[in-house]
């Protein structure tokens, strides 16, 4: 079994990966053209198109992320191919503490004291019963789910949206177009955990954004083509002004990095992060993929990525 791995960290990968299959040839694409080719698998993350195109006799490729958006949109990527991506993996965790602190940002009032902190403003504001905050989370897949559950356990009533039907124990479930209106219309923070879709794109836009409620919060740490940020902005309203939404926390854009020069770097009423809000851990992500490869190799059945849902 011969394997090349292409990541940021590929030499890690490739030390964990020859120890826990020793028979195997590990190799990272900063090997020669020559000593990649006829790779048996692909343990890739952005890889490039040439890396693929090289190959010729592919039993699989896994990606060593949740989204799958950037790999599916590469030139030459064999459609017969199966690929599965990395699911949960110890990211969930990570994502779920990254939107409650974004819950907790605006149910604790934590950005207006951060404005009142500049005018030297000693003013507490009530807190108001959990139950009176719902939150919605766009996304039911392993780590839409775990975000919803960890949000459920802190108190807060949680809508889910997804595609297609699903129950969640603790979990109020919408699907489709009629239940993603009753979801926007009921919730005082939204959180976007939705990949990157054709059906998904711009899923957020001023028709949808104007069905949340006034003075809702946005949470993304999904994708950034969820929403469609012109959109945003004017539902945020102009900066010394007020708009129809409280605020967002942002960590996902549709152009990475966000351009320096872009409004929300200095809207006052966003908090931007650099696309950190669940880097994968590499431990629980190396014994997936050694799982997989293994799966792979012994004929067994495993949850592939349908290039034609996006996901």
């Amino acid at each position: 079994m011969k394997v090349v791995v292409h990541t940021g960290n590929a030499d890690q990968w490739q030390e964990a990966l020859a120890a826990a299959l020793p028979h195997a040839t590990i190799l990272t694409s900063a090997a020669s053209e020559e000593e990649r080719r006829g790779a048996d698998y692909l343990a890739v993350w952005k890889a490039p198109a040439t890396l693929i195109q090289e190959q010729t006799r592919l039993k699989g490729i896994v990606n060593l992320g949740a989204g799958v958006d950037h790999l599916l949109k590469t030139p030459g990527l064999p459609r017969d191919v199966p690929i599965v991506k990395l699911r949960d993996a110890g990211m969930g965790e990570l994502m779920a503490d990254y939107v409650l602190y974004g819950v907790q940002h605006y149910y604790r009032s934590l950005d207006r004291y951060a404005v009142q902190q500049q005018n030297a403003a000693w003013q507490p504001h009530d807190v108001v019963d959990k139950t009176d905050w719902p939150v919605g989370v766009l996304g039911l897949g392993a780590i839409g789910r775990h975000v919803a559950l960890t949000l459920r356990e802190a108190g807060f009533p949680v809508y889910g949206w997804s595609r297609s039907p699903k129950q969640i124990d603790g979990i109020t479930c919408h699907h489709g177009e009629e239940g993603l209106r009753t979801l926007l219309a009921n919730v005082q923070s939204l959180v976007t955990i939705l990949p990157d879709t054709v059906e998904t794109h711009h899923l957020l836009n001023a028709e949808r954004l104007a069905l949340l409620p006034e003075g809702a919060s946005i949470i993304n740490p999904g994708r950034g083509n969820l929403i469609d940020e012109a959109a945003l902005l004017d539902a945020l309203g102009a900066p010394e002004g007020k708009g129809r939404l409280r605020g967002a926390v942002l960590d996902v854009f549709a152009e990475e990095p966000l351009p320096a020069d872009h409004p929300l770097w200095h809207h006052p009423r966003v908090m931007v992060t650099p696309h950190m809000a669940a880097p994968t851990p590499l431990n629980d992500a190396i014994d997936q993929v050694i799982a997989y490869l293994r799966a792979f190799e012994a004929g067994e059945a495993l949850t592939t990525v349908d290039p034609q849902a996006g996901y």
